[in-house]
């Protein structure tokens, strides 16, 4: 069963991208150096560590960090 919205989704998915990105450039590494499977596997990675890390804070948390509001 799928609880998640899709705005919600949206941005869970657009923050993974950004911390991808992130890992990548640390690592002294191009996105353009990985191939388009290799960058879907990192921000997968990404995706699973917010979801993780968002079942441990609770939802308040995960809205907060998304920067979303109730009434949004």
């Amino acid at each position: 069963m799928n609880i998640i919205p899709p705005k919600i989704k949206q941005a869970m998915r657009d923050k993974a991208i950004a911390r991808a990105e992130t890992r990548i450039l640390l690592a002294g590494r191009k996105p353009e150096d990985f191939s388009p499977e290799d960058l879907e596997i990192i921000v997968k990675e990404e995706e699973d560590k917010l979801i993780g890390s968002f079942k441990e804070k609770g939802v308040l948390a995960l809205l907060a960090l998304l920067g979303l509001s109730w009434f949004g």
